[in-house]
């Protein structure tokens, strides 16, 4: 069987879906392995590397997706590189079916078995698969370095000759996999922290953290069996905007994390909480992607709003492609190869992650969501 690895064509797509490290597994396991030249090359992974371990390293990125079995891929292809695969091949990537409706459509006309990382159910046995929590964790990270740099304040408690300086209060909004690392790694950089989520099982995470968890006085389940946030009732919602408008008053920087579903972004921040906050405060709204969570972000751009900079970043994980990279392999790595069989990846449609993962087979739209999506728009 033969694992292709084409360039990245999204713009600002730095990350490459497998790394010479994961290449060298499957090989191991029997698979051929190829990657277009250059395709690690703004990850910091040389083709010599590429090499090195036994990968073909191919310059015609067009004859090698059509060569291939399996087309390993971090965005979405466009319907053009869909239009180079070979018919009835098999893709891997990570591209939220339901917002690349275009690309589901077309992966269905040309008979592709394609599976979505982000869809693969959050089940004990697929943790190592799931490419959603490690990207999410790069994009904690590093939202708490770009609102330290957006601060006006130190974020560490400092006592020098010329008096005290009282540590940064932050405020995180979601306690996913993003939020909690958001909410470590301000700890570390010496800040005090306080987080809210609807699910109030993570309080005792949050906590673990050492930060404080405040939350809303509420008898419903926020959680839904996938373990995804789902919407609430709108009285729930009143007594949340209360509690979030007094944390966002009372903290310097405000890190948004909040998702329903994995992909739809409530608005949570108004454009008067924002006038309520201290001037020289930060919002970094990690779900602009999705439209944001403060309702004055603008996806990829900077806003300021009465002294306050509101950052809408897009693609963290690949501000840090070499480490991200990394990561993002091993989860495709292990799935592939959790269902190899006979130097060949076992299609078991019975299984509870690959049904979970599967979005499009036998020219069919077999995810519900993207199915729905798709007919709602036709119609």
């Amino acid at each position: 069987m033969k694992i292709v690895v084409p360039k990245e064509t999204r713009p600002g797509e730095r990350r490459v879906a497998l790394v010479p490290e994961s290449c060298k597994k499957l090989i191991g396991k029997g698979a051929t392995v190829a990657v277009q030249s250059g395709a690690g090359s703004a990850s910091f992974f040389s083709d010599d590397a590429f090499h090195a371990v036994g990968v073909g390293v191919e310059a015609d990125g067009d004859a090698m997706v059509a060569s291939g079995d399996l087309v390993a891929k971090v965005q979405a292809p466009t319907t053009a590189e869909i239009s180079r695969f070979r018919e009835g091949a098999m893709l891997l990537a990570s591209f939220q079916p339901t917002k690349t409706l275009e690309s589901v459509r077309e992966l269905a006309a040309r008979r592709i078995t394609a599976f979505s990382t982000d869809c693969i159910p959050r089940i004990t046995r697929a943790q190592s698969m799931d490419t959603l929590s490690a990207m999410s964790n790069i994009a904690g990270y590093k939202a708490v370095l770009i609102a330290a740099n957006e601060l006006a304040k130190y974020f560490p408690m400092l006592m020098t000759a010329a008096g005290t300086i009282f540590a940064a209060k932050v405020f995180v909004i979601g306690a996913g996999v993003a939020g909690l690392q958001a909410m470590a790694t301000a700890k570390r950089l010496g800040a005090t922290v306080t987080a809210t989520d609807t699910r109030k099982t993570v309080a005792e995470q949050v906590q673990s953290l050492g930060g404080r968890f405040v939350g809303v006085e509420s008898a419903e389940d926020a959680q839904t069996a996938s373990g995804y946030a789902k919407e609430l009732s709108q009285d729930f919602y009143k007594k949340q905007a209360e509690l979030i408008a007094q944390q966002c008053a009372a903290n310097d920087v405000v890190i948004t994390t909040a998702l329903i579903g994995g992909v739809k972004a409530p608005k949570l921040i108004t454009a008067e909480m924002v006038r309520g906050m201290q001037p020289g405060s930060v919002i970094v709204d990690l779900a602009a992607e999705a439209g944001g969570n403060c309702e004055l972000t603008r996806p990829g751009e900077t806003v300021v709003e009465n002294g306050v900079r509101i950052v809408g970043p897009l693609n963290l994980p690949s501000e840090m492609p070499k480490d991200s990279s990394t990561l993002f392999s091993r989860n495709l790595a292990t799935f592939i190869l959790a269902f190899w069989k006979d130097n060949a990846f076992n299609l078991d449609l019975g299984d509870e992650i690959i049904k979970g993962a599967v979005i499009t087979h036998n020219g069919e739209v077999v995810h519900a969501p993207a199915k729905a999506a798709l007919q709602a728009g036709g119609a």
